[in-house]
């Protein structure tokens, strides 16, 4: 663990002495992400969640990801430090909607991106998140799929999975979606070596210059086992930071319009005041939880 600040030895104390597991997302900012336990995607971070012993956990992280870790451990406590840190894009998407394009499409099966709410998550067959997408949806025998919210993640499943027919919703990553060709480009003129990776959330003019297409985890992995020294990234910047700690000996450039405001919500006082009371926890009901389960177990259960 990096060179911790008073503040940030004493959130890990109490995390000991309280039995809490911090779990950080990769767009957290720096100084959250080095006091996390495990500090991951949401993949890597509701499966890591699972196999923890630890009685509680603290996420750092936007709603829908704190709700997956308490559906998938129903019996232990959750902390959200910041309730309102939200993802906009896992609320362009409620259940009576879906519902209705169900409906319209009894024969498909549902597939619900991560970036959900749990009463959408309930509606779902299965999960996915930008890791394992492809995969998931190619592991249905069905050839017809709902899939939810993030039109841009549903048309990258459909271009590497031309059997399948994928029905997208209209939701989209606003910070992914704001990447542009232009902007990239820009920094490759700076840094004509640098490789351009990006995440299948953007859209598919950026798709198309891109030298990899990967999710966050998936970046450290390009990037660690790339022979390329420098490298530019197209997706949250905080990614940024946590490259830089993993990869020291190559070069990554930001864009530094790719921030999102929610998932900076929460800071180190936030997470030692939520140490400190325990709480606020998260919430669901039992139904929920069940129903949120499946779709979830069944994404995990893919190899």
């Amino acid at each position: 663990m990096a060179f911790l600040s008073p503040t940030q030895k004493r959130i890990r104390r109490l995390a000991q002495e309280k039995d809490v597991c911090i779990l950080a997302h990769n767009y957290q900012v720096p100084e959250v992400q080095d006091i996390a336990d495990i500090v991951g995607d949401s993949l890597v971070l509701a499966m890591k969640a699972t196999k923890a012993p630890n009685r509680n956990f603290l996420f750092c992280g936007v709603d829908f990801m704190a709700q997956s870790v308490k559906a998938l451990n129903p019996d232990k406590t959750v902390i959200h430090p910041v309730p309102d840190a939200r993802c906009p894009m896992a609320h362009m998407v409620d259940p009576e909607s879906l519902l209705a394009e169900k409906r319209e499409h009894p024969g498909a099966v549902v597939v619900a991106y991560v970036n959900t709410t749990a009463d959408v998550k309930a509606e779902a067959d299965i999960c996915c998140t930008s890791a394992n997408a492809v995969k998931i949806v190619a592991s249905l025998k069905e050839k017809d799929i709902i899939f939810v919210p993030d039109c841009n993640l549903a048309n990258y499943v459909q271009s590497q999975l031309p059997e399948k027919n994928i029905i997208p919703w209209a939701g989209y990553c606003h910070v992914h979606q704001d990447i542009t060709v232009e902007q990239i480009m820009a920094l490759k003129e700076e840094h004509p070596d640098a490789k351009i990776v990006v995440h299948p959330e953007v859209t598919e003019d950026v798709i198309a210059i891109a030298d990899k297409v990967a999710s966050t985890e998936g970046m450290i992995t390009f990037a660690q086992q790339s022979e390329a020294k420098e490298f530019i990234i197209g997706t949250e910047e905080g990614l940024v930071h946590r490259l830089r700690k993993e990869v020291p000996e190559k070069e990554f450039y930001r864009l530094e319009s790719a921030v999102c405001p929610n998932m900076k919500k929460i800071h180190l006082m936030d997470v030692l005041m939520a140490l400190e009371k325990m709480g606020p926890v998260v919430e669901l009901p039992a139904d929920i939880i069940e129903k949120n389960k499946l779709p979830l177990e069944r994404m995990l259960a893919v190899k």
